[in-house]
């Protein structure tokens, strides 16, 4: 990699600084956390804190929902989606091979994806990441850069326009009033693994800000795995007068990663460590080798928010800008182009004399992508073979209402109407030697639908701390690029939006030293979008007929013991025991083909749990577990299963809220060799190279410091 050594350089830098601040004494120790429910006077209007989100969310959202502190994830290493969610309920990340792009899915969304991201919104504070078509990026997210991760699974994120069948992730920035003036932290670890960052906030008058720099470099644990990033997020707010506050932001992500590529079973048990045959190096002279997936992204984004207390109108834009290199099967040169904005009002009132909370938007994507293929030759563009402009337009509607019937028992009505088209015109005729290449005609094409998306729920209140709720819900997802044009495509293939009716009922509360969020749903799918086929191969996606998904997801925390080294009611230790289960059950449903098999590509059991000793001085140590105890088909001929895996690691450190913070943890201490997730493909004995080997064992260890 050309930049390799410039990053490595500043992530040297970046070591150097925090070592030479934390010779300053730490002196504010650890205090572990205490239920208060109170109303507070948040210092951003753009940017609620913690506190308040949570209050609001578990306030108005009848089923799935939580909020992730950023320092809850960062007693470990904080490098991936995975690492921030993985003990967020309902939420599935699935490293690739140790890699920021990975599978994730909420309630079967996008389960055949391994590669990017549909099927949910990925959102920084409260704006989507997707690009129009509803792709996504796993790079475009930076977790040490945030304050908090909201996650509404399902319909339950129709607040912010999202009408999925998986729901939204949103990453809600720090700001200079949360953020240290000074923060430096390095994490250092196994595969030639190093990541660091700066920050800094700061608050002058009106006016605050915040900046992250950082900078990241593994080899990976595979073959042809190296990746590399900088990733520089910061955002300035101004308090126009006292009811007005507008907020900047801006990112810059630079991402370069190596594609091993799957593996057969076979190889896998021989050595997972090996890059697939001609991922890396070609198979043929001049053949396809050399697979990267290399990209900048500029985003650019504005919220500007009133609000008097009972009234609050948002207007939110971006702009980002993409450009895309990857070699594959084809080298796909892609330079994108996505803008959008979102108006959206709120009101605290009432109706008929009872209480009445209400919000209104509109919000708007348009994209336009140009898109080149070239045959890959030894990783480089050769013969220029398909040219594309690729146009997709979002317009949605959308309405929240609550209605508080009775101090405990209030109803949510909701509903969406989307507009989504998908558009490629083809710029220059090409002739098609070969299967994988568009022929000479013109393979321009249009797609276009409308959906309207209700909701219903209710949810009843024991107390400020406990609740149980119901919804009904629709769900709306039209087909993005990734589907409608696949590598080898004449054109658009005609697929047909995914839509799906949920009943979803479920409880979260906390009661003494219990805790916890429990979510039962069904889901009649119609139209689903099954992907199959992994690079080399196309990529085929098509319409199912019906199918259903049902599943359980619980998350619980208890404090197994308190108070075996201290004696106080409020600041004590403790044996802490958290969880974070899922059971899923995805099956077509009266298929002519396949009856009521289960899809493939999904383990129907999830369990990640560790046992913590927290002390008040802020240190804690424990082992932790990863279990998938049953085996699961990667084709629908179900010929080809991934095994059952468990793995085992143990984390210790010191965390505070100023002065030099450390861990050191260790992963798959017992060095399984596993497929944490696979591609999925009609029949494995005709493919059967769908197999992503996990890492294995690895050390990994960080010192941070805030001043």
């Amino acid at each position: 990699m050309k930049r390799s050594t410039s990053y490595f350089s500043l992530l040297t830098s970046l070591l150097s600084v925090g070592l030479a601040q934390a010779q300053q004494p730490a002196t504010t120790p650890k205090t572990l956390p205490e239920v208060v429910v109170t109303s507070t006077k948040d210092p951003s209007k753009t940017v609620p804190s913690i506190e308040t989100r949570r209050q609001q969310i578990a306030a108005t959202t009848p089923g799935g929902a939580s909020v992730t502190s950023a320092e809850e994830y960062k007693t470990g290493r904080a490098a991936t989606l995975k690492d921030a969610l993985d003990f967020t309920p309902g939420v599935l990340v699935q490293s690739r091979f140790g890699a920021e792009e990975a599978r994730i899915a909420i309630r079967g969304s996008g389960i055949q994806r391994t590669f990017h991201g549909r099927g949910l919104w990925l959102m920084q504070d409260g704006m989507p990441l997707n690009l129009a078509d509803g792709g996504f990026d796993m790079q475009a997210v930076e977790p040490m850069a945030a304050q908090y991760v909201e996650t509404f699974r399902g319909a339950n994120a129709l607040q912010y326009g999202a009408a999925t069948l998986g729901g939204a992730i949103n990453f809600i920035s720090n700001t200079g009033y949360t953020a240290p003036a000074f923060q430096s932290r390095f994490e250092a670890g196994s595969f030639n693994t190093f990541r660091g960052q700066v920050s800094s906030g700061f608050v002058t008058g009106n006016v605050d800000g915040y900046v992250s720099v950082t900078a990241a470099h593994t080899d990976g644990f595979r073959d042809w795995s190296e990746q590399e990033s900088l990733r520089v997020m910061a955002n300035i707010g101004t308090k126009i007068n006292s009811n007005l506050e507008n907020r900047f932001y801006i990112t810059w992500v630079d991402s370069k990663s190596q594609l091993p590529g799957a593996l057969t079973k076979a190889q896998m048990e021989a050595n997972p460590q090996q890059a697939a045959p001609g991922a890396q190096v070609p198979l043929l002279p001049g053949g396809s080798g050399y697979q990267r997936r290399d990209y900048q992204l500029l985003r650019l984004a504005n919220k500007l928010t009133y609000s008097d207390g009972d009234n609050t109108l948002t207007f939110s834009t971006f702009w980002s800008w993409k450009d895309l290199d990857h070699p594959i099967f084809q080298v796909i040169d892609q330079l994108s182009n996505d803008l959008g904005f979102d108006l959206r009002y709120d009101h605290r009132g009432s109706l008929a004399g009872m209480r009445n909370d209400f919000s209104i938007g509109t919000s708007f994507m348009y994209g336009l992508t140009q898109d080149q293929r070239f045959q890959n030759t030894n990783g480089q563009r050769g013969v220029k073979v398909a040219d594309y402009e690729l146009q997709a337009i979002n317009w949605t509607l959308y309405f929240n209402d609550r209605l508080y019937l009775t101090d405990h028992l209030s109803a949510l009505f909701g509903a969406q109407v989307m507009y989504a088209s998908r558009d490629l015109n083809e710029q220059t005729l090409f002739p098609g030697p070969g299967p994988f290449l568009p022929n000479l005609a013109d393979n321009s094409d249009r797609l276009e639908a409308w959906g309207f998306s209700p909701k219903f729920g209710l949810i009843y209140e024991f107390d400020p701390l406990t609740q149980i709720y119901f919804n009904a819900s629709r769900s709306f997802e039209p087909p993005t690029f990734g589907e409608a044009t696949p590598i080898g495509a004449a054109g658009i293939v005609p697929l047909l939006p995914q839509s799906a009716t949920t009943l979803e009922i479920g409880t979260r509360g906390q009661r003494d030293r219990i805790s916890w969020d429990f979510s039962y749903y069904y889901a009649w799918v119609d139209r689903e979008l099954l992907t199959l086929g992994v690079p080399p191969l196309p990529a085929n996606t098509i319409n199912a007929g019906k199918t259903v998904h049902q599943g359980i997801e619980l998350g619980f925390s208890v404090d197994v013991l308190r108070n075996i080294t201290t004696a106080n009611d409020k600041r004590f230790d403790r044996l802490v025991f958290r969880n974070n289960f899922f059971w899923n059950n995805f099956r077509f449903q009266n298929d002519p083909t396949y009856g009521d098999r289960l899809l493939p590509g999904y383990a129907p059991f999830y369990y990640r749990g560790e046992m913590m000793f927290e002390h008040p001085c802020g240190f804690y140590a424990g082992p932790n577990v990863e279990w998938s105890p049953h085996k699961y088909a990667a084709d629908l001929a179900r010929t080809t299963f991934a095994d059952p895996y468990a793995l085992l690691g143990f984390k210790l450190g010191y965390k505070t809220k100023k002065g030099v913070s450390f861990f050191a943890e260790v992963r798959n201490i017992t060095d399984e060799n596993y497929s944490p997730t696979t591609g999925v493909v009609a029949n494995a004995i005709a493919s059967p190279a769908v197999f992503l080997p996990g890492d294995g064992r690895a050390f990994y260890a960080g010192v941070e410091f805030k001043w």
